[in-house]
């Protein structure tokens, strides 16, 4: 994929399965593929702090890279249970964090209290989710990359979410945009008659894409302070 319009025929690539396709909230194996392709190299050590079923490690398996999956609710032996907000690893010890967090609460991950998944799009989602990234900027190597796969969410009787939007003004504290990919959805709830119906007479859109944020790791001292952004409630002018 040459463009920033990414779109995969299918969840996996080639004749076996990355992952389980039975984990709700799966990550197209593709888009990790086409990420670790383009930034890493062969024996690099690539961290996924949401591991979910291993998609990361699996695709870090077929390109030679050195996968460390990690989740609060293990699903494989290969998976450490760790919270993403404090990883077992050293300062500047990796070369790239591909993440695919939960989008707010929208999907039940875990019965783990510390579950991000738990928290509602709104304030403790973005503070939780603000040291998930500080966490992420510690253990990477200077002018590494972050990846970051999330998408928007809307709710009934709560409203809209931009978790694309405000995850990457959060994340620019210690990181720089290098780019920024629209993932089409393949989801069967969005041909479903009544999801579409709903969205048409209630006035509201269907997921058609996820984000995916590219960000490369600011090459300044850790414990420097972060430099402050629109998420920490300045405007301009």
């Amino acid at each position: 994929m040459v463009t920033t319009l990414w779109d995969y025929p299918s969840q996996h690539y080639g004749d076996e399965e990355q992952g389980s396709q039975k984990f709700k909230g799966a990550t197209p194996s593709y888009v990790i593929w086409n990420v670790l392709h383009r930034y890493t190299q062969p024996g690099d050590v690539v961290v996924d702090p949401f591991c979910g079923s291993g998609t990361t490690l699996d695709v870090c398996r077929d390109l030679d890279r050195r996968g460390l999956g990690y989740d609060l609710a293990p699903t494989r032996p290969d998976i450490e249970q760790a919270d993403a907000r404090s990883l077992p690893l050293k300062q500047r010890s990796v070369d790239l964090v591909f993440m695919d967090p939960p989008y707010a609460d929208n999907l039940d991950y875990s019965d783990d209290p510390r579950c991000i998944g738990k928290l509602k799009g709104t304030g403790p989602y973005q503070r939780a989710m603000r040291l998930v990234l500080r966490e992420s900027a510690r253990v990477l190597r200077d002018d590494r990359m972050l990846a970051i796969y999330v998408c928007d969410v809307f709710q009934k009787g709560r409203g809209f979410y931009p978790l694309g939007l405000e995850l990457m003004s959060l994340a620019r504290q210690h990181f720089t945009p290098v780019d920024h990919v629209a993932v089409v959805r393949h989801n069967a709830t969005l041909g479903m008659g009544n999801f579409r119906k709903a969205a048409d007479e209630q006035g509201f859109f269907l997921r058609g894409f996820n984000h995916l944020l590219l960000l490369r790791r600011n090459a300044v001292p850790f414990d420097a302070p972060p430099r402050r952004t629109l998420a920490d409630g300045e405007g301009e002018g």
